[in-house]
């Protein structure tokens, strides 16, 4: 069982549009939206849960059957931090799935992640334990304690941005929450579940994912992600990547009429 598992419960106070980032609509669908899409169309992906404030579950239900999102097995309120929330979706999950599952955790506003690098997560996961996707750094990076001096460059050759998915079995993701959760600190400074895999020593296997795989939080990001679909758009019209497209929906759609026959 591949499950993806989506969370799109912050408030989008960076973007400043008076609602949730996930919720603006670009292209005549919501962020949140053209993210599931990628899970959906999938074939490799069998369930897919999200994460959303409580206050829109009603709202993401709707949408989910108006964009014929048949995948979604659950919408799961949020909690108090982004871990708290992948938290609760990992349990709920865990109520109705193997222990060794494979989920894929990913934000709800990274709405452009190649479809390999989907199918290079659950393949990693099968093979080491674990996918962390990820790009090369090209930029410096510096390190800087007090934020104004630096004290360390390290090498641009070693540096990567970790993005989404980062994919794990059921069971080992859920244990490694169930170590953080009773520590002092508990969630703190505990970004995503790649710190929390490494803090905990744990192995972790990177991913090489694609550099259009932005998180949109900011003004900027929303025209970047309206440039990368106009991409897209291009890249259909003169036929480029458009039969990768095509065989992942024949197989998608073979997918589920060979379960329901």
């Amino acid at each position: 069982m591949n499950i993806a598992m989506i969370f799109a419960g912050g408030h989008g106070v960076r973007m400043g549009a008076g609602v949730p980032k996930q919720f603006l609509e670009i292209n005549g669908k919501p962020v949140v939206i053209h993210t599931l899409e990628l899970f959906q169309y999938h074939a490799l992906i069998d369930k897919i849960y999200v994460s959303v404030l409580d206050e829109y579950i009603d709202y993401m239900q709707a949408l989910v059957e108006e964009f014929h999102i048949t995948k979604v097995a659950g919408i799961v309120p949020g909690g108090e931090t982004a871990q708290d929330s992948i938290y609760h979706t990992l349990k709920k999950a865990e109520s109705e799935n193997p222990p060794d599952s494979i989920v894929l955790l990913h934000d709800g506003v990274r709405p452009y992640v190649y479809s390999d690098v989907i199918t290079d997560n659950i393949h990693a996961v099968e093979k080491y334990g674990s996918a962390i996707t990820g790009t090369p750094g090209y930029e410096t990076v510096v390190i800087s304690k007090d934020g104004s001096t630096v004290q360390q460059v390290p090498l641009r050759k070693q540096t990567f941005t970790a993005q989404a998915p980062q994919s794990f079995y059921l069971k080992d993701i859920l244990a490694a929450h169930d170590q953080i959760r009773v520590t002092p600190g508990r969630y703190q400074d505990m970004v995503d579940a790649c710190t929390i895999m490494t803090t905990l020593g744990k192995p972790v296997h990177l991913v090489y994912g694609n550099r259009g795989n932005i998180k949109v939080t900011t003004p900027e990001d929303v025209y970047i992600f309206r440039g990368l679909l106009q991409y897209k758009e291009n890249e259909q019209a003169f036929g480029f990547g458009l039969t990768n497209r095509i065989q992942a929906k024949m197989d998608h759609y073979r997918r589920k009429k060979d379960h329901t026959s």
